[in-house]
Formats: structure tokens, sequence, C-alpha cells
């Protein structure tokens, strides 16, 4: 290698065109002169020579020389380093791989050329197809059996997995390449395959056909678990429900469950679990019939029940009353305690007719104390009245002693103390009373 390298004689010599060119008069002599140098320095053998060396060959002939010129051309003057060596190898192989990568495009115009001239510059390409192949062909057998012989939701989660590479796969298979066969490759890579475009077409047609299938699947899926909500819930509201209504709504919502059950497509494995579970649930809700029958009487009766009560509260407001309606009230509370009392123990609207009934006899006994309180009360005012009359006819007379017309008054208005407070007798039995007692404090006198 000279002592002067190619790079920085040119990096010397445009300089030197530089400054001869601003020298008029002796700047094509004193170029040759400096050129000489130059390629004496380049031709030569040994180190690379100094910066000062450079310089004595043009500081006497050219003295505005560019010291930046001089500065760029003694770094350039040296052999080149690790990273230089780095870059230049790299951009070897960069430009190598950039024309590999050109002629493996995916266009036939450019590949049918390499490929009958130089095939083994597509290599990537034969590795690439190869690889491709077996991952398709072994992921469009496994997402077969996971679809086509599938046991539970899962293997078409799966399934839609392996559908989707297998996919993937085919699509990174060359189409034009369909059909050719490289033998230089496969000689010693082994290859298993031989794709033409009927079976590239049919494994395409057999893993749309799977998407299909995966999709109406989990379709079906989404229906059954709809449904089985629907139907747990229907279930859990018929069992909570406290009255006839809520129980008719829930039994409503349970038919309908059953129905959506039994419209799930047959040929899905939803499908066919959906009858399995049909089944259950028709007996179940044929079970609930039953108790549902038995809900409907009891609630009738209860409905029955609330009616009599209801007249008789009716017919309790604002009393007091005479005992006669006191009767038909207590008669309204015997009858609606009737009907609770025909509800039989395992019925389900026993518990909400015992309730009833622990009140409504209440109610009874209330009705039954006034009705013997108003009669016992107008007992009492009309012997106190009889009384009265027997004593006033006594007390014209002359023979009358006055000690017994005192005991006889006296008996009067315990009579009359005895009519209860809040019937229908008691203001008149206080005014008899007041008049009995004023007669008494003027016989005392």
């Amino acid at each position: 290698m000279g002592r002067l390298t190619d790079r920085a004689f040119d990096i010397l010599r445009a300089e030197v065109d530089k400054c001869a060119a601003d020298d008029a008069l002796a700047g094509g002599v004193y170029r040759k002169m400096v050129m000489k140098r130059l390629e004496k320095l380049r031709s030569q053998n040994g180190t690379f020579a100094s910066r000062e060396e450079i310089r004595d060959t043009f500081k006497d002939e050219f003295p505005t020389f560019s010291e930046e010129a001089l500065k760029a051309a003694v770094k350039a003057n040296r052999a080149p380093g690790l990273f230089d060596k780095i870059i230049w190898v790299g951009g070897l192989l960069g430009g190598a791989g950039g024309i590999i990568w050109l002629i493996n495009l995916p266009f036939p115009m450019i590949r049918w050329p390499v490929a009958n001239t130089m095939p083994i510059l597509l290599l990537p390409s034969f590795i690439s197809m190869d690889y491709n192949y077996r991952q398709a062909i072994a992921l469009v057998e496994q997402s077969d059996q996971l679809v086509n012989k599938a046991t539970a939701a899962a293997d078409f989660e799966y399934g839609d997995t392996k559908v989707k590479q297998a996919q993937k796969h085919l699509d990174a298979l060359p189409v034009w390449f369909l059909g050719y066969y490289p033998k230089t490759y496969c000689s010693f890579s082994g290859c298993t395959w031989r794709f033409t475009v009927d079976e590239f077409q049919a494994a395409r047609k057999n893993i749309g056909r799977m998407d299909a299938q995966i999709f109406q699947q989990k379709n079906a899926f989404a229906e059954l678990n709809q449904v089985e909500q629907t139907l747990d819930a229907a279930k859990q509201q018929y069992q909570q429900a406290k009255t006839a209504a809520d129980r008719q709504k829930a039994t409503g919502n349970w038919q309908s469950a059953i129905d959506k059950l039994n419209q799930i497509p047959a040929e899905t494995l939803a499908g066919e679990t959906a009858k399995k579970k049909l089944q259950a649930a028709q007996r179940d809700f044929q079970a609930m019939g039953g108790i549902a029958t038995g809900s409907v009487h009891a609630d009738n009766l209860i409905e029955a029940a609330k009616e009599f009560a209801f007249s008789a509260a009716v017919a309790s407001q604002k009393p007091p009353h005479p005992a006669a309606q006191w009767e038909q009230i207590a008669g309204l509370w015997e009858e609606a305690i009737n009907r609770l009392k025909m509800i039989p123990v395992d019925n389900p609207g026993y518990l909400d007719a015992q309730t009833k009934l622990a009140q409504y006899q209440k109610n009874l006994g209330i009705s039954q104390i006034r009705v013997q309180a108003e009669k016992d009360s107008a007992k009492a005012l009309q012997e106190a009245k009889s009384l009265f009359a027997n004593l006033q006819n006594n007390v014209n007379s002359p023979s009358q002693n006055p000690g017994y017309a005192l005991s006889q008054l006296q008996q009067i208005i315990n009579q009359l103390e005895s009519v209860k407070p809040g019937t229908t007798v008691y203001p008149e039995s206080q005014k008899w009373l007041q008049s009995a007692r004023k007669k008494q404090q003027e016989w005392q006198k």
C-alpha cells in the first residue's frame, strides 16, 4: 500500500486544483509540480506520510492551501479501522441481502426467470414455503379434529385459534409457486409438499368452512348460556314469589326460557346439550305445575278471605254500632277465617294464610265482645228503666216506705253503671244515671 491513500490523494488534488485556479500566472506550473510530488508519495511503499511531509509538497507553491483540506487528507491517509471494515462488510452484505430480497419478492415476472436459471437464489422462498406448508397441513388437521369432533365449548375456542393460525400460514404460501417443485432445494431438504392449485383451494375452503362452523357454534353456546341464566332466574323468582301475580310472572318467564331452549339449532353441540337440559327443564316445569295449581287455589282462597275481611273492616268503621251490625261484622270475619282454614299445610300459600288467620281471629274476637257488650248494655238500660217506672208508681203510694224507695233507687243506679262505654246506649244511660243520682241525693236529705 502507498504512503498516500487514494482518498487522501483525491482530497489534496481537489484543493490543489482550487489553489491553481486562483493563481492565473503560475498556477498551472505549480499544480504540475505539486501533483508530481503527490503521485510520488502515493506510489512509494512504506509508512503513511505524516502531516509535515504532506505539507512540504505544496507549502512553497500554494501558501494559501486550506488547513481544513490538509486535516481531512491526513485523517484519510491511514489504514481502514475495524469499524470501517464492519461498515464496508455490512454495506456489502446489505447490498447482497437487498438483491436476495428483491429476487424473492412474490412477483412471478421476477421469480420465474430466477427459478429457471439460478434457483439457489430463491432459497429463502423455498424455506418459507416448506415451513408454511408443514404448519398449514398440521394446523388444518388439528382444526378439523377440534371443530368436527368437539366435546365442549372450549374445543371451539381452541379450534378458533388453530384455524386462524392455519389461515395465516396458507396466506403465506405463494400462489404463483403452487405446482412448482424446486428439485435442487428438495434434494437435500427432503420436501414433503407438492401443492397444486386444487389442493390449495380445497384447504382454503376447508378453513373457511370451519371458521363458519366455529362462528355458528359460538353463537349457539352464547344463546344456550343466556337461556340457562333466564331459566335459573325464573326458577328462583318462582321460589321467592309471595303473591299470585309474582308467581304468574315467574311461570311465564320459565315457559319462555323452555321455548328458547328448544329453538337452539340441533346440529350444533350446544343444541345437543340443550336437548338434555330441555328434558330436565320440562320435568321440573311439570312438577311445578301441580304446585302451581295448588298455589292458584290457595291464592284464590286468600283473595276471597281478603274481600270478606275488607267488608268487615269497612263495616266496623265509626263505632258504636248496634248488636245486629256487630253480629254481621263477626259473620264476615268468620267467613274470611273459614276460607283460610281450607288451605292445607302442604300448600305453598299455607304460611301466608296462617299469618292472616291469626289477625282475622283476633278481629273476630273483638267483634264478638262488641256484640255481647251491646246486648248486655241494652238489657241493663232496659231493666233500669223498668225499675225506675216501678219506683215512680211506689213513690206515689201512701204506704210507701222511704227506705225501700232508696234501695230501689240504688238498684237502678247499679244497673245503669253496668252499661259499657262505647256502646250505642251508653250516652242515654249516662243521662238516666245522672237523674237517678240526683234523686238519691234529694231523698237522703
